[in-house]
Parts: C-alpha cells; sequence; structure tokens
C-alpha cells in the first residue's frame, strides 16, 4: 500500500493549497489512501464541520488532530459523527471521539494512531508511550501495518517514539511545529520516521501566521492576535510505501504555488 500523509493544514490558505495542490499529488504518486492533519484548519485553531468536509472533498480518507482539538465549539459532536476523524489516543478516558482507527486499504488493514506529546505542550495528557503499547497490544493480529501521526513539540521526544515503535510500526510521522525537518529515513527494522513534516499553509508566514503579527508579539510580549499570512501557499507531506507491515520506500514532497496572489 502506498500512503500520502499531508501536513498540518493551516487555515484558509491551507484549504486552498488541498483544493489546488492535492489532486496534481494524487495523479502523480497514486496513493491508497491520503491522511492529513486537520487541527489548525479553522482560522489557524482547531476544526469544524464545515472545514472538516472541505478537507474530504479536496481527497482525505481519514484526519488527524492535535492540541487544539478542543478549540472550535462543536468539535465533540463532530468527533462522535465523523469516524473517519481522530483526536489525540492519550487524552484522558472519557474525551469525546477516538484516536485511532482500522481502515482497509487495498485488502489489507491499516491502524491509523493519533498520538499527541507531553513536553512543552502545556498540557497533560496520559503517556504517549504506555498508550501506543495498549493499542498495539489490542490489536495485536488483527492488523497488516500501522501508521502513527505523533503530534509533538520536542523533537527529542518525537525522535524516541520513532525509536520506541522501531520494527512494531510502519511509520512514525511527527507534526505540530509547521518546518519540515531533513531526517527522513527508514530503520532497519522497517520504519519511516520523520521528526516534522511541516505544513500546509501560506510560505511567507511564520508557521502559517502574518510575520507582521508573529513579529510585534515577539518584541513587545503582548497578546497579539494571530491571522493567517496572506500569499502563495506551500503543501508539505510524505510519500510512504509499506509492504508486509514494513516501510519500503519513503519520500517528502515541499510543493509552492506557482504564482502569488
Amino acid at each position: 500500500m502506498k500512503l500520502l500523509f499531508v501536513a498540518d493544514v493551516a487555515g484558509k490558505p491551507g484549504r486552498r493549497a488541498l483544493r489546488e495542490g492535492l489532486p496534481g499529488l494524487i495523479q502523480e504518486h497514486a496513493p491508497d489512501l491520503v491522511i492529513a492533519n486537520g487541527e489548525n484548519a479553522a482560522g489557524g485553531l482547531g476544526i469544524t464541520a464545515e472545514t472538516y468536509q472541505e478537507i474530504v472533498r479536496a481527497g482525505v480518507g481519514v484526519v488527524t488532530l492535535g492540541n487544539h482539538t478542543w478549540d472550535k465549539r462543536g468539535t465533540e459532536e463532530l468527533l462522535d459523527q465523523e469516524p473517519f476523524l481522530l483526536r489525540p489516543a492519550n487524552y484522558p478516558p472519557g474525551a469525546p471521539g477516538r484516536g485511532w482507527l482500522v481502515v482497509s486499504v487495498t485488502g489489507r488493514r491499516l491502524l491509523v494512531v493519533n498520538l499527541i506529546g507531553r513536553a512543552l505542550m502545556g498540557i497533560s495528557p496520559d503517556c504517549p508511550f504506555r498508550t501506543m503499547d495498549a493499542i498495539l497490544g489490542e490489536q495485536a493480529g488483527q492488523v497488516d501495518a500501522v501508521f502513527v501521526d505523533f503530534h509533538a513539540e520536542a523533537t527529542s521526544e518525537k525522535q524516541a517514539m520513532a525509536y520506541y515503535l522501531d520494527g512494531r510500526v510502519a511509520a512514525v510521522v511527527g507534526t505540530h511545529t509547521h518546518v519540515q525537518t531533513a531526517d527522513l529515513g527508514i530503520s532497519a527494522q522497517g520504519t519511516a520516521s520523520i521528526t516534522d513534516v511541516g505544513m500546509t499553509g501560506p510560505t511567507n508566514s511564520v508557521i502559517g501566521v502574518d510575520p507582521k503579527a508573529a513579529l510585534e508579539r515577539f518584541l513587545t510580549q503582548r497578546p497579539v492576535r494571530f491571522e493567517s499570512a496572506a500569499g502563495p501557499w506551500q503543501l508539505d507531506a510524505v510519500v510512504i510505501s509499506i509492504e508486509e507491515g514494513k516501510a519500503t520506500s519513503a519520500d517528502v514532497i515541499h510543493l509552492v504555488e506557482a504564482s502569488d496572489r
């Protein structure tokens, strides 16, 4: 099976990048499933029913979330209604929605898991490492491959997760920091990993935010309102091929809109 994972979709520019850029990538790479992180899809913070449907219409089959899961009103109901929308699995018991699912891809059972980190995130979720152990234990012998979106701030925590799951999953991809890293690789045990896939959103920005607003906050230390930057978009992604539960190839994608708007 071949998977295309699209990095954090940031606001309206990110959704436009999906509409305009994703069809060409699907045609070029012919993935069997497209997964995207949508936790910044609605104005840069959270997701709504409308933005979720917009992502799905662009060609995405599974949508993952992160630390902004609960930022928009109605997300709890949306998570319970949409089986292909995931929130981090290591939120405490009783949280609405689900943190993993099994989807059929080319006749094989793919387990997709969404996790969130604890280091430097300002929240206190359950341990992502032990949560992953529990999920793998529950699904042992029932799935053919495992894909993990680990939404975390610290590169050390993301690298640690890749080592922790080495040989047990096909891929561990990092999200959240919005800057694509240069460490994509496949271990000897067949696990593909990258610290951060990057961002799908405005190119001329500070991780999706208008540079003027970001600079004002840094310079004045005041709570300046953030807004999405204007201009051309970028679409960051990884494409991973999997055979017998192991990653066999992995490539990064950094697609930039050709013309400024």
